[in-house]
């Protein structure tokens, strides 16, 4: 096995079909079926295994989150970016469940406050939506503002995770 040898599973969510792809070294993306495949390009050749270990955790890991009883997530990424597009992501991780930041706060974790433009170009290329939580940036007036999986997903996700925030029992 090649390390860009790409395996492919679908996850039913009650905010969509969710197609999960990873390569040997981690989690390459998490697709809605709505967004533009030109966001997370890939090989044309990818094998259908749901049984392959790292897209088994993120299907476990997904359905707790789902279930209310996740908050965030232990899995290991194959991120393919610039550099500054994958600090981003990674700082996605740091905002917590339940809640939201802005671009600009976003912009200023990363040192580069005056960059929340670039931080939301960044961020509507991620391509691991839910598990790098994207979906909890919002634009400086707190509007809702870009999501691959379409805004009313990311309302309904943010919905979700504002009444779960207290039920949640695991951490990780």
């Amino acid at each position: 096995m090649t390390e860009d040898r790409h395996y492919i599973t679908v996850l039913e969510s009650q905010f969509g079909e969710l197609t999960l792809i990873a390569t040997d070294k981690g989690l390459r993306a998490v697709r809605w079926p709505a967004e533009m495949a030109n966001r997370v390009p890939l090989p044309d050749e990818i094998t259908y295994q749901p049984d392959h270990p790292i897209l088994l955790a993120t299907q476990n890991q997904l359905q707790e989150y789902l279930g209310g009883e996740r908050k965030s997530f232990d899995l290991r990424f194959d991120l393919r970016g610039t550099e500054f597009q994958e600090k981003a992501w990674l700082a996605l991780v740091s905002i917590p469940y339940g809640a939201t930041t802005t671009y600009g706060d976003q912009a200023a974790l990363l040192g580069r406050p005056k960059a929340a433009r670039a931080v939301g170009a960044a961020n509507g290329r991620n391509p691991i939506s839910i598990i790098l939580p994207c979906h909890r940036v919002v634009g400086a007036s707190g509007h809702l503002v870009g999501f691959a999986g379409g805004l009313d997903t990311k309302k309904q996700i943010l919905a979700f995770e504002k009444e779960n925030a207290f039920l949640c029992r695991k951490t990780k």
